[in-house]
């Protein structure tokens, strides 16, 4: 194990959870004015999906410290959290089991019902049979940041109980459970969401991520099978096992982040360096794939979907992408495409089934898929943009007509 994977750990010694000065209750401006009686009074409930297709080593091998460092270093206190999960976790017997939700990298999801109180939630058990080194740093920082998080369009992470009968391999998140997934509702509709829906759902989305950006949190794995529906068409982000928090200056950190058809092309190209724009990037995939039904970027490797990037948006230069040249990747032998296709991917009107788009929603999606990371939008500014004010406007009366978890 490296240094970096040492300090993480030693910040996170006996099952504190640690959390910055601004996620206490009386200091934070984490839990914005209209969200603070949000959390405790939500009904709302989650399931997640953990699909990522980036493997645990590869985020517990980052080139970086601990994530209580990068606020440290940012000029933020941080503080101990006055929660102590070994004193205060229930046993998983007190929830009956009604079925498995989902299974993936770092975790398998059940829908149980709390005995006590009837309510239906999700538990995500924590995978332990490919940890050498104890207890999963991914699963450590996701309980650190979900613990500590309160926003509408986050899931909400309500305690952490244990197996009696299997303390080594029995550690499960609460979470509210959610009917459905971003990926699952795509693939079982027959016709694509109204504009008026894919409004709403992108609100919310953003929403979120600016939420987190605020923060100083990088999610680092947004994707369509990451964002949980309810029957209401409440959204919700879930999945933080590749998420950390971040401070300024910057410090490097690894590229092998986001499931490929979503990662930004600064890290395909392979930036140690990075910050929110790799979020936003993720979020313009979602927006098209919201449109199409389908993903945007679909490479197997990374010099296919690099290649898929390029034939798409065209092939970026220094007056396009200043510093792209520094970057390690740069050097290789690229299609050289001279202006981007995707307008016609996107167009004003179609006759023969394509999704169509506004000028308005396609400058939102340019700017979403900006090339230099230092001119993507933010999540601030593109819940700001005209799109979300043209008609149709978001609509809120979702109702999917199939079956949920």
């Amino acid at each position: 194990m490296n240094s970096s994977c040492v300090d993480e750990e030693s910040d996170m010694q006996g099952w504190n959870i640690t959390k910055s000065k601004w996620a206490s209750d009386d200091l934070s401006p984490m839990v914005d004015d209209k969200y603070k009686h949000h959390k405790r009074s939500s009904s709302s409930e989650v399931g997640g999906s953990s699909d990522s297709t980036i493997t645990r080593s590869d985020v517990d091998e980052e080139d970086s410290d601990s994530p209580s460092d990068s606020f440290e270093n940012s000029g933020v206190m941080h503080m101990q959290r006055n929660f102590n999960m070994c004193q205060s976790c229930r046993s998983v017997s007190e929830f009956e089991m009604i079925k498995k939700i989902n299974e993936g990298t770092y975790g398998v999801v059940y829908k149980a019902k709390d005995k006590k109180t009837g309510e239906i939630v999700a538990l995500k058990k924590v995978k332990m049979e490919m940890e050498r080194d104890g207890f999963p740093m991914t699963a450590l920082r996701e309980m650190n940041i979900l613990l500590s998080l309160d926003h509408p369009s986050i899931v909400d992470v309500k305690e952490v109980v244990v197996d009696d009968d299997d303390c080594d391999d029995g550690t499960y998140m609460v979470m509210e459970h959610m009917q459905y997934d971003l990926k699952q509702l795509m693939e079982a509709k027959t016709q694509p969401f109204s504009m008026g829906e894919i409004k709403s759902f992108m609100k919310q989305l953003l929403e979120g991520v600016k939420y987190l950006h605020d923060n100083w949190i990088l999610h680092r794995d947004l994707k369509t099978s990451n964002i949980l529906l309810n029957k209401d068409g409440h959204l919700k982000i879930c999945d933080f096992g590749m998420s950390r928090q971040y401070g300024s200056p910057l410090k490097q950190y690894t590229s092998l982040v986001v499931t490929l058809w979503y990662r930004a092309p600064e890290l395909l190209l392979g930036a140690k360096k990075y910050s929110k724009a790799i979020d936003m990037w993720s979020v313009g995939c979602i927006m098209a794939e919201l449109l199409s039904k389908e993903p945007l970027f679909k490479g197997k490797t990374e010099i296919e979907q690099i290649d898929k990037i390029f034939r798409t948006l065209g092939t970026p230069d220094e007056k396009i992408w200043p510093g792209l040249s520094k970057l390690p990747g740069s050097k290789a032998n690229f299609v050289k495409q001279r202006c981007s296709m995707l307008r016609m991917k996107f167009p004003a009107a179609s006759f023969t089934g394509l999704p169509v788009l506004s000028e308005s929603g396609f400058d939102l999606l340019n700017k979403l898929l900006a090339y230099d990371p230092e001119k993507r939008i933010s999540a601030e500014a593109a819940l700001q943009h005209d799109w979300f004010r043209e008609g149709p406007l978001p609509r809120s009366d979702f109702n999917p007509i199939f079956s949920s978890w």
